[in-house]
């Protein structure tokens, strides 16, 4: 059977997208959420799953149908002064998460082995972008899956601690939300960490490179006939990799209530608070295995965020872009690519450090904010994109269940704003 028409071979940029959105920053912000309420939160993971899978396949159908990313469509179908802030927003946001990223890494590595954070941070900002440019990335993500799946401990801790599933399952089904400033700025944390521009830019683009790498294959514009077959394999990769993504979150949470918030620990500001979550299954070990999560997600997740600022300013130059072509072959590309990593990195030095006052930890949580804020007016314009006839052709989305999951999650992520806006 052709690997294209195994469940395998079925999964792609959903998969890796799901794997990405619990990149380190995504570990804290869960961790501080259960830490500071307990299971009163649980109810977000959820709520965001649908949402996260239909603005995610939106995202993926846009690269599929015209063969273009993003920010390949908003310049050719709307003004440059629409193009050039969003794309500016993108890049901003990620290059801040690189650099929180980065920065928990290297404190990672740092509580396992001792030694200057400092030095980790420089070796591993090497180390990604080294591989990112050597290795295709479809192949780098295949090794670094495997690391991610210590994130999965999470799960296995609930069978080595006393859970109250009663108010496990009130927190995961009956939502609550309350006035102060830190419940609404952990709400968008949460929302921003699991609904993150960057997926929706790097989901589109992987499906560009999907047509490229595929000879047989066009765009859905001038092959739609295919679109069924091509739809299916989006929904499918997508749910995949959203499902798996918020199962994790999901544990997250609930170990850290059960554990942190139990004890007393409501604000999570260092990686050896965070790890103690993981006590009850590893003992001694949790910050071994806390640590790999960490550096795991990291390393798959940097890429990914340099990638998508790379595509989306790539494109919006109208350069070529693309993870598989050969650096000479994409100058800009990762020339962008480079200097977002950087850039971030450079937000590790301590002059830097000392006018922003976090810890790694910290950073992790105040990027998943900034993302969240950042998301409403992308996803905004991702939905227009989505109906707009001229891109979409017959597959113009304005209609259907797909529809209006995408502006719900455009609305939730809107109010969530607001609400962190209005209670600061």
């Amino acid at each position: 059977m052709p690997e294209r028409e195994t469940m395998l071979g079925r999964l792609g940029p959903g998969l890796v997208a799901g794997a990405s959105g619990d990149d380190p920053s995504g570990i804290a912000t869960y961790s501080q959420a259960g830490a500071a309420y307990g299971f009163a939160l649980l109810w977000t993971i959820l709520w965001c799953l649908p949402l996260m899978c239909a603005i995610q396949e939106i995202s993926a159908r846009i690269g599929r149908v015209t063969g273009q990313g993003i920010a390949g469509n908003i310049r050719r179908h709307y003004s440059h002064w629409l193009l050039h802030p969003v794309v500016l927003l993108l890049v901003l946001a990620n290059t801040l998460s690189l650099g929180a990223d980065i920065g928990a890494m290297g404190a990672a590595l740092k509580l396992l082995i001792g030694g200057p954070a400092l030095l980790y941070a420089l070796g591993f900002a090497g180390l990604c972008l080294v591989l990112e440019v050597c290795i295709p990335y479809e192949s780098y993500a295949r090794i670094l899956k495997w690391l991610c799946l210590v994130l999965f401990s999470y799960v296995l801790t609930v069978f080595f601690m006393k859970v109250p599933w009663g108010q496990v399952a009130a927190g995961t089904l009956i939502p609550s939300l309350h006035g102060g400033k830190d419940y609404w700025a952990t709400l968008i944390a949460i929302f921003g960490t699991t609904i993150s521009p960057y997926l929706f830019f790097w989901q589109a683009s992987q499906e560009t490179e999907e047509i490229r790498d595929h000879p047989a294959e066009l765009a859905l514009v001038s092959e739609p006939w295919h679109a069924r077959v091509q739809f299916g394999r989006i929904r499918f990769d997508t749910i995949t990799g959203m499902l798996l993504s918020n199962v994790v979150a999901f544990f997250i949470i609930l170990a850290a209530g059960a554990t942190l918030h139990v004890h007393g620990t409501t604000d999570v500001t260092t990686a050896e608070q965070a790890a103690e979550a993981l006590r009850p299954l590893a003992g001694r070990f949790a910050f071994t295995v806390f640590a790999l999560g960490i550096i795991g997600t990291g390393l798959l997740a940097v890429p990914v965020l340099a990638g998508s600022a790379a595509y989306a300013f790539g494109e919006a130059r109208r350069w070529p872009t693309g993870l598989n072509r050969k650096p000479l072959a994409a100058k800009g590309f990762y020339a962008v690519l480079a200097a977002a990593m950087v850039i971030g990195l450079a937000l590790n030095f301590p002059l830097v450090q000392r006018h922003l006052h976090v810890t790694p930890i910290k950073a992790l949580f105040v990027c998943a904010i900034i993302n969240g804020v950042a998301a409403v007016p992308i996803m905004v314009v991702v939905m227009l994109l989505a109906g707009n006839a001229k891109a979409m052709g017959r597959f113009t989305l304005k209609s259907g269940m797909l529809h209006t999951l995408g502006w719900l999650a455009t609305g939730a992520m809107a109010l969530a704003a607001l609400g962190m806006v209005v209670t600061q």
